[in-house]
């Protein structure tokens, strides 16, 4: 993407954009530290700046490349689709969709999922193969995917981490791991994203504990950024392993942002399923009893347990103790809820 063509919709250049949104984080952090029960209704708009701040990054860094397309594509699609619809009669929707360019069904139908459309969850997974080759990651495809990433409803996650890979050109294979890998060690601009990737293609079963070690590996850089990152792909790694790799971080990571983040993921973020997230209950609740734990972590630690539980108790340890021991006495038949379910 040459000079001319650097900017972002909205005329905002890379830059620019860029800044306010390090700016954003920074006042997000601030908030954060005074409301600690808001952590998780907060997630979600941490986890969309950070999107943008990797996202732009990467944009900014090449926005001398001319190869670079895709501000250049985004410039040629419409700029907005039609608003947002509910589920319509199937055959209708088909035809519609045969009308666009693989580049818009996949938007549309990412768009239509995130609205609880069953019937656009079906067409994703029916038509992904064919996009392939014919559809590439757009800022409009990559906000799309970031608000999927929030859905309560895993299977519009899972469909959203799909169409990221396949407009990214990355199949679920060692050799797309090797690319990733390659990346994140020698492209620091880059490494973001690629973290999270990572995390993603273990999760559809593509070498997991090799994806494991190195995000572990990365959960401990000196860089804090990496550190983020390293975060973000071991809750979308979501093995039973990334549990404690979690804890561990909440508990001992020197930035306040990272053990937020850690929190964040161990309550709401990634693809953890929600019988996994109960399973991290008992040793959060342990974590309250370290006398070494600052107030803001033990403050996410509470709001982890509300984001997770879903029960509005207060911080109060003894509280907490005195409730899940009372549903221990009482266990229910499933931890899954209506909108937590794999497909």
């Amino acid at each position: 993407m040459g000079e001319q063509q650097s900017q972002l919709p909205g005329d905002v250049r890379p830059k620019t954009k860029l800044t306010k949104f390090r700016e954003f984080q920074r006042i997000y952090l601030q908030i954060a530290r005074r409301n600690w029960p808001a952590l998780v209704a907060l997630a979600a708009l941490s986890l969309f700046a950070g999107f943008e701040t990797a996202r732009l990054e990467t944009a900014y860094a090449k926005q001398q490349n001319p190869q670079s397309s895709a501000g250049a594509f985004f410039a040629a699609s419409p700029a907005h689709l039609s608003g947002r619809s509910s589920d319509r009669g199937r055959g209708a929707e088909v035809d519609e969709l045969s009308l666009l360019t693989p580049q818009l069904q996949a938007e549309r139908l990412l768009e239509r999922a995130i609205d609880r459309s069953e019937s656009s969850l079906e067409q994703i997974h029916q038509r992904l193969d064919g996009w392939r080759g014919h559809f590439q990651e757009t800022d409009r495809l990559f906000d799309l995917v970031a608000e999927a990433m929030n859905s309560k409803d895993l299977r519009v996650r899972d469909a959203a981490v799909e169409i990221d890979l396949a407009a990214n050109n990355l199949n679920k294979t060692p050799q797309s791991i090797m690319q990733l890998m390659k990346v994140v060690h020698t492209d620091s601009v880059s490494r973001s994203l690629a973290l999270w990737r990572l995390g993603a293609l273990g999760s559809r079963g593509v070498q997991p504990e090799t994806i494991f070690a190195t995000l572990l590996r990365y959960a401990h850089h000196r860089n804090e950024d990496t550190r983020y990152w390293a975060v973000e792909g071991l809750a979308m790694l979501a093995t039973d392993a990334t549990i404690d790799s979690l804890l561990n971080i909440l508990r001992s990571d020197p930035s306040p942002r990272i053990r937020q983040r850690a929190a964040c993921s161990l309550a709401e973020s990634g693809l953890l399923t929600q019988e996994q997230r109960f399973a991290a209950v008992p040793d959060l609740l342990n974590l309250l009893d370290d006398d070494a734990l600052d107030s803001a972590t033990r403050g996410w630690v509470y709001g982890a347990l509300r984001g997770i539980t879903g029960e509005p108790l207060g911080n109060d340890a003894s509280g907490w103790r005195e409730w899940w021991a009372e549903r221990d006495r009482h266990p229910k038949k499933s931890y899954a809820t209506a909108d937590l379910l794999h497909a």
